[in-house]
């Protein structure tokens, strides 16, 4: 179904302003992603910061990276302050999150995505996606929960995985970096990932 829809999108915006994100993605290269936002409900909740790690040739491109700051469009309040420790005053320096998600497109181009629990951020981005380009993110991606579930019902099927982001990261043996900062998670995920890779479990 991705292939079939690719195919049609190509048909369709093959010769716009988006047409780069439609063509075939790099080969063995990630990006890892991850979002802050004012809370966990895509429909009523605002990305406060969004940073981004490319993974090439078995190594994690800090030097790379995309990072921004966006400034929400309505007041947040004390817990969401709580969990990912920027105040409304910080959020405020932020720019507006229509140009930042331009910006991150263009750098993005066809790459494949990997995160932690990325259906949301991806469903956070969605509006601001389909209201640039007139589609859907048409990106690959691959969840790190999904990829540490099938591993460990593989080796352990008659126990429920521990899919808790710190817990993933200790199995693996890798050091969590900024929890519940946007940059911080994604260097996580992206160093887990690796992780995981050189344990025989194959990107797909």
């Amino acid at each position: 179904m991705r292939v079939l829809r690719r195919w049609w999108l190509r048909r369709r915006h093959g010769t716009g302003e988006w047409s780069f994100l439609l063509q075939p993605p790099p080969a063995g290269e990630w990006v890892s992603l991850d979002l802050e936002t004012t809370g966990l409900d895509p429909a009523n909740d605002h990305i406060l910061s969004l940073a981004a790690v490319p993974i090439r040739g078995g190594r994690l491109l800090l030097s790379e990276r995309f990072e921004r700051q966006i400034r929400p469009d309505r007041e947040f309040g004390i817990e969401s302050i709580r969990h990912h420790l920027i105040t409304p005053a910080e959020a405020a320096g932020g720019m507006s999150v229509t140009p930042a998600v331009r910006e991150f497109l263009h750098w993005l181009g066809s790459r494949r995505l990997l995160g932690y629990h990325l259906a949301f951020d991806l469903a956070m981005l969605a509006p601001h996606v389909r209201g640039l380009t007139g589609f859907a993110l048409p990106n690959a991606r691959a969840d790190l929960a999904d990829a540490m579930a099938a591993r460990e019902h593989l080796l352990h099927p008659e126990v429920p995985p521990n899919l808790e982001f710190e817990h993933i990261a200790a199995q693996l043996g890798v050091t969590v970096l900024g929890r519940h900062t946007a940059l911080g998670d994604a260097v996580t995920t992206g160093l887990c990932w690796l992780a995981l890779h050189a344990r025989g479990e194959k990107p797909r």
